[in-house]
């Protein structure tokens, strides 16, 4: 691994719980991280630690085969060459973008000083802007800006603290997007901070849910949406909510099958792999608002109890006749009325399910 972390933990008090605990977790060369979780659960406190902002109190770093801390040994921020982006950007407004982007830089030759700039503003595709002022420019600008800026003196890792945090949320989506393509143009190893799940769907080469200064799950976006290592991860990442099922076998013409039986009936088409990670029994099965589909043909009804508008679909909160509560994916043509019943039937492809938490009766 290029970026390595071995049980990497932060304790900012000894009578407060550690802030990071025990983390692992590895990229490649190239590679863009992300890490996500709500606030306060440790995730910026790690980038600092990485970047040797904060004091570590066990644990291992390593940049390139190069220890940066742990065994009795820190590097200082300055020599452990990585470049970082703020959510605030740290721009200097007495500066035009130019002289914003030298100035980590300066210890380079007057020409290759120059052309680094150069090459760096055409990456971030703002070529045409060299002398203009930061307050000249919009927001999305003066992101790419703090971002050619670190990219300039070519750091080994680049990190990122929610870069995106004060700009519009319509704007965020679709400049995560150009991140990444200019990322993965400059062939940077990057490590990006978020707690919103577009941004690090849209960016990340790999994703690690934290919570409570533990890491959850470090793995790509499908691996977390479908096969969530622990419940916390199900719960947070997506829309969806747990609900009580039951496992339970079935013969089938001679074959026997293991079923999930839920409130909206028994799932069917389960796949062999799937199958066979399933135990028998009570659980808490997690039903995402994209397995439930609207049919209007179907016996189970539900009862509308919030709908949240998305431009091409409705997000439906829905409740069972039973008492139980999912939630679904509509197209916006189907405009139904909050307090209305429609019909609606399970089209899970992958189960995810957790040991029963759900109260009985």
């Amino acid at each position: 691994m290029y970026l390595e972390l071995q049980d990497l933990s932060v304790r900012y008090l000894a009578s407060r719980p550690l802030a990071v605990d025990s983390v692992s977790f590895g990229l490649r060369a190239g590679e863009i991280g992300v890490l996500i979780g709500p606030s306060g659960c440790g995730k910026t406190t790690l980038l600092r630690a990485i970047a040797g902002l904060e004091a570590t109190h066990a644990g291992k770093i390593s940049l390139g085969g190069v220890t940066v801390s742990g065994e009795g040994n820190a590097l200082p921020p300055e020599h452990r060459q990585m470049g970082m982006v703020f959510q605030d950007y740290a721009l200097f407004p007495h500066m035009d973008v130019s002289k914003n982007i030298a100035f980590g830089i300066h210890s380079l030759p007057a020409g290759e000083r120059q052309a680094r700039v150069q090459d760096v503003l055409r990456l971030v595709g703002l070529a045409e802007h060299a002398h203009r002022y930061p307050h000249e420019l919009s927001g999305g600008q003066q992101q790419r800006v703090a971002l050619a800026r670190a990219l300039a003196p070519q750091p080994k890792l680049l990190l990122l603290d929610e870069p995106f945090s004060n700009l519009d949320v319509d704007l965020r989506e679709r400049l995560a997007q150009e991140l990444r393509t200019i990322l993965k143009a400059a062939g940077a190893t990057a490590l990006f901070v978020t707690h919103d799940q577009l941004e690090a769907f849209a960016i990340g080469d790999l994703i690690g849910v934290m919570h409570q200064g533990q890491l959850h799950q470090w793995a790509d976006a499908y691996t977390l949406y479908h096969r969530p290592a622990t419940r916390f991860v199900a719960d947070f990442i997506g829309h969806g909510v747990f609900t009580a099922a039951r496992v339970e076998l079935h013969d089938e013409n001679g074959v026997t099958h293991k079923h999930v039986v839920t409130p909206l009936g028994e799932l069917h088409g389960i796949h062999q792999h799937e199958q066979d990670r399933l135990s028998l029994g009570p659980c808490d099965i997690l039903l995402r608002a994209d397995d439930i589909v609207h049919d209007d043909a179907s016996e189970v009804q539900a009862r509308i109890v919030n709908k949240a508008f998305r431009g091409n679909e409705f997000l439906y909160t829905l409740e069972l006749r039973t008492g139980e509560t999912v939630m679904a994916h509509v197209p916006s043509h189907h405009d139904h009325r909050i307090g209305e019943w429609i019909g609606i039937r399970p089209e899970v492809d992958h189960v995810v399910t957790f040991a029963s938490e759900t109260p009985k009766g």
